[in-house]
C-alpha cells in the first residue's frame, strides 16, 4: 500500500492515574485536541505496578492524533500541570494518517 506523505501527524500518548481522566480531557480539548481515545491500561513502572481494575491504582491510556504544534502544546501543558504531582507518562511517535483532515 502507497500511503501519502501528506498525512503525517503525531501519535500522542499520555498514560497516567484514572483519577485524572475528567480534568485530562478537559485540558487536551482546551489545547485543540481534536478528538482522543481512551483506554484502560495496567503495567509496571518506576511508581510499581498498576492494576487497571482496583480505582485507586487504576491508569488509563490516552491517544491523540494531532499536528506537530499541537503535540508539543499539549506535551508542555501537560508536564507543567501534572509531573510534579501525578504517575504520567507522555509519548509522542510520527505515524501516517489516512484521513489527515481529520486531526
Amino acid at each position: 500500500m502507497q500511503v501519502s506523505v501528506s498525512g503525517m501527524r503525531k501519535l500522542l500518548t499520555i498514560i497516567c492515574e484514572a483519577a485524572l481522566e475528567a480534568a485530562l480531557l478537559r485540558d487536551l480539548e482546551s489545547l485543540g485536541a481534536h478528538g482522543y481515545t481512551v483506554t484502560d491500561a495496567r503495567g509496571k513502572g518506576s511508581r510499581g505496578r498498576r492494576d487497571a481494575s482496583w480505582g485507586p491504582h487504576a491508569n488509563i491510556r490516552v491517544e491523540v492524533l494531532c499536528t506537530a504544534d499541537t503535540a508539543g502544546v499539549i506535551c508542555k501543558a501537560l508536564r507543567e500541570r501534572y509531573y510534579d504531582n501525578y504517575s504520567m507518562v507522555l509519548f509522542v511517535a510520527d505515524v501516517e494518517v489516512l484521513r489527515p483532515e481529520k486531526f
